[in-house]
């Protein structure tokens, strides 16, 4: 199983998550509050951004799973320019990355890459088919600021515009991503519902339902971890499969220095040891 897993210091970024909007081919639901996987498709949202220095959300207030600055567009529901307007004027860094709170498969591999601003460009925009996702998007702030002051001295407001003003003016380079698919129906979310839940995402995205639900911020190697899991349970008995994975969690959490390496090293240690149980049973 694949993990998401991105190396390296992140680049220095704000982000901004446009989370207001009156839903309504979702019969008015607060959009941002609906779960898929038991989390919030907003927190979903804020964990693909969690290194952000700083994270802005526009949009009503709503309960977030980690701190962020609240701001309001100007008017309330002004649309999507009017809140990124809003949520720039508490930014500081040269790049902002630009989310909507409704993309609930976003991986943080999608959003280095929409960090990765080339020389010469004013952003990276995700395109999904043949459409561009400005709201799955990383901009140079300046020419985002640009762009957002021109239009409201050309139509003497920014409140009810389309978004699709902006991107003519901005040099973007463009990315595929599969994974800036958003939920605008109910369709769209009970096939997000069902999507968690086949093999292939299941154990992934409940290791990061629980990693949310526990303050844990780390990357969990799961193939590592299943490994040491079937070592116990056919070397030693079935139950220790559980309290070995435990174990091996606690022990990290212990050394203070819960870090991806160091799980992989205690991980490994206790695979031998299972290894070598299962060894002296066989030859006993």
């Amino acid at each position: 199983m694949a993990h998401d897993s991105p190396h390296g210091p992140p680049p220095a970024y704000d982000a901004i998550v446009v989370a207001g909007g009156g839903a309504r081919r979702l019969g008015g639901a607060d959009k941002p509050a609906l779960t898929v996987g038991g989390r919030a498709l907003l927190d979903r949202v804020l964990a693909a951004c969690r290194d952000a220095a700083t994270t802005v959300v526009v949009g009503p207030r709503r309960p977030a799973y980690r701190p962020v600055v609240r701001v309001r567009e100007d008017p309330p529901g002004g649309g999507p320019l009017a809140a990124l307007d809003a949520g720039l004027r508490h930014t500081g860094r040269d790049t902002v990355l630009v989310l909507s709170a409704d993309v609930p498969f976003l991986r943080r591999s999608t959003v280095r890459e929409l960090l990765d601003v080339r020389d010469g460009d004013d952003g990276t925009v995700a395109v999904l088919g043949d459409r561009d996702q400005p709201l799955v998007a990383a901009y140079r702030a300046e020419p985002l600021r640009r762009e957002l002051a021109l239009l409201r001295t050309e139509y003497d407001r920014l409140g009810g515009l389309p978004l699709r003003l902006l991107l003519p003016g901005l040099r973007l380079r463009r990315t595929a991503a599969a994974d800036a698919a958003d939920c605008d129906t109910w369709e769209d979310v009970a096939a997000a519902r069902a999507r968690i839940r086949e093999h292939d995402h299941v154990l992934d995205e409940w290791t990061e339902a629980v990693k949310a639900e526990l303050g844990i911020d780390l990357d969990v190697d799961v193939d590592e971890l299943l490994a040491v899991a079937r070592d116990a349970a056919h070397g030693v008995a079935r139950p220790a499969a559980p309290l070995t994975t435990f174990l091996v969690g606690y022990a990290a959490g212990r050394r203070g220095d819960a870090s991806p390496e160091t799980v992989s090293e205690l991980a490994r240690k206790a695979a031998e040891l299972a290894k070598r149980w299962e060894a002296e049973t066989d030859a006993g």
